[in-house]
């Protein structure tokens, strides 16, 4: 378990945060919004508060209060507006993801009975369906891009403008709610199928205790500024960059597209970034490719040897050219949601860049452990927080077992699922089905799901997301999904197989290679060669290629059952 280094500001739900916290950085920035090239907009936090006790009182006005309201769309501050104002005082917010086919958002918001919705103009035609039809309980459409109410819309901005009103004549039913911190108050869904979906139902308590947790540990502070990428409605974003960089008063801007990253990174001085490794393994290509072109590629990996045991301070200063690629500003990289390839890691940080590896779970609001400036190894994933307990159950001889988890910041149940609640909540612990170790000082390594271990015939285990890791290291790959097939009529007699998505170009200059046989060869002489690495139960029999994305979550995580399937009718394999 983390030591608690930071000094944090108590709080026991989110309306105590912001007023706690307004208070102390009212005057500063909470948002800065461009409006176009040069021209911003900025939004202070004291501003936000205004806003959302405005808007608060106009939805309980309207006759929303204790209703359940779904947010929906791009990452802005209007969205964030809209949780703050359900959560705060209104009812129980159900964020919605911003990918989901029209059917499949329509069974969720029949499944979680909102009653209203918020969303951008990207998801109007499918709501006014949805509402036309009698979707499930939905009344209300409030718009987060119209200034002025339409025929059976409503504009979060005149509501805004309305809900001040109503402050200023005397209405104080949202200001002055009670917020009954251990009830459900966030319902959000686990990704899957909407059929298989489970509803996560989490408290003001889960998510301020994992807030104060956080603030302990993570080296962060008003002079920071967080940039917003990952899709708000996923509890790692919503926790780790929208409610933290509000509880810290920072300042937050939003990502125009992957893309643009490392240029934003630069225009806002960006210093604070919560993401996924696939984000971070992009922008270490882009920084190895701006060196190529440079010709200074074999000097920095000269220099990151001779600078290897130094702090990450001298790191900086030497590599403070990389640094200005990124804004020059960077004090913190998380990396959550999936796993991160440890070479990646050290590489950012053999070049001062502090980038760390978290880990949680919707389930646990979300974070269990985090990488700190004070506690870091390479490959793990921190320390557990301050207020969570964590234990390995049904090790085996090489030390690896499920993580359980305890704490305040673990949800209260699979709202209306008392099965799978039971299955997942024994005696207070949350069983998170992923298998990991923990070494003696109390790091812990996450080695794999549970549920997509391979079993071998001599009874050896295959971590998919481990031998990932390394084919993903291949120059020209740029992702992969290893999976077992079976190869006889024995059910137990399985062999590895792994499908790359590959880069044409990278691959063509790479191997001097053209024409789909050749490509084949030379990157199946790179699986030969890894093969070579590895003890020969875990060699990779057989390979396909593809150009073709994997089919992952809007966080990036590989969707395992979506691939098998595809694959095995893509190969017409009947096992």
């Amino acid at each position: 378990m983390s030591e608690k280094t930071q000094n944090t500001i108590k709080i026991s739900d989110l309306k105590e945060m912001l007023k706690k916290s307004g208070k102390e950085y009212g005057e500063k920035i909470a948002y800065q919004i461009k409006i176009e090239k040069g021209k911003y907009q900025n939004i202070s936090h004291k501003e936000v508060r205004q806003m959302v006790d405005a808007l608060g009182t106009a939805l309980i006005d309207i006759g929303l209060k204790g209703k359940r309201i779904a947010v929906i769309g791009e990452n802005r501050y209007e969205w964030e507006i809209a949780y703050l104002s359900i959560v705060c005082g209104t009812g129980t917010v159900v964020p919605l993801d911003k990918s989901l086919p029209e059917n499949e958002l329509k069974s969720l918001i029949e499944r979680s009975e909102v009653e209203a919705i918020f969303y951008t103009k990207k998801y109007e035609s499918i709501l006014e369906n949805a509402k036309n039809e009698g979707i499930g309980k939905l009344k209300h459409l409030i718009s987060m891009d119209l200034t002025q109410h339409r025929k059976g819309i409503y504009s979060e901005k005149e509501l805004i403008e309305k809900g001040k009103k109503l402050i200023q004549q005397g209405n104080k039913e949202f200001i002055n709610a009670q917020i009954d911190n251990q009830k459900m108050s966030i319902m959000l869904f686990t990704s899957g199928t909407t059929s298989a979906s489970k509803i996560v139902a989490l408290s003001h308590h889960n998510l301020c205790s994992n807030l104060m947790d956080i603030a302990s540990v993570l080296d962060v502070d008003s002079n920071d500024v967080f940039l917003s990428f990952l899709p708000l409605h996923h509890v790692f974003e919503c926790t780790v960059g929208f409610l933290f960089s509000l509880y810290k008063g920072a300042k937050t801007v939003f990502g125009e597209g992957i893309r643009h990253i490392p240029e934003n990174m630069r225009e806002y001085k960006v210093s604070v970034m919560a993401s996924v490794p696939a984000i971070y393994e992009g922008i270490f290509r882009i920084i190895r490719k701006q060196l190529e072109k440079e010709g200074k590629l074999e000097e920095i990996l000269e220099k990151e040897e001779q600078y290897r045991n130094d702090s990450m301070e001298k790191k900086k200063e030497v590599f403070q050219e990389i640094h200005d690629i990124l804004g020059g500003n960077i004090k913190l990289l998380i990396s959550g949601a999936a796993s991160l390839d440890s070479g990646i890691e050290e590489k950012y940080r053999l070049l001062g860049l502090n980038l760390v590896q978290g880990y949680g779970l919707t389930e646990t609001s979300p974070v269990v452990a985090v990488g700190t400036k004070k506690y870091h190894k390479v490959g793990s994933i921190g320390k557990a927080v301050p207020s969570v307990e964590v234990k390995l159950e049904d090790v085996n001889r090489e030390g690896i077992g499920e993580l359980v988890v305890k704490g305040p910041s673990i949800m209260l149940e699979y709202f209306g699922n008392r099965v799978e609640t039971k299955k997942a909540l024994v005696d207070g612990w949350f069983y998170t089905g992923d298998l990991a170790k923990i070494d003696d000082e109390g790091y812990i390594f996450i080695c794999g799901r549970k549920k997509s271990v391979i079993v071998l015939k001599n009874g050896k285990n295959i971590f998919p997301e481990e031998m990932e890791n390394l084919i993903n290291r291949i120059e020209g790959v740029e992702e992969s999904f290893v999976f077992g097939k079976q190869m006889s009529n024995d059910k137990n007699d399985i062999k590895i197989f792994a499908k790359l998505v590959y880069n044409q170009e990278i691959v063509e200059n790479t191997y001097k290679v053209k024409g789909k046989e050749a490509i084949y060869e030379a990157i199946n002489e790179k699986i030969k060669e890894l093969n070579k690495t590895m003890p020969h139960y875990k060699s990779i029999k057989g390979m396909i290629l593809t150009q073709e994305p994997l089919i992952k979550t809007t966080t990036n995580k590989i969707k395992r059952q979506n691939n098998l399937e595809k694959i095995r009718k893509e190969e017409n394999w009947c096992n």
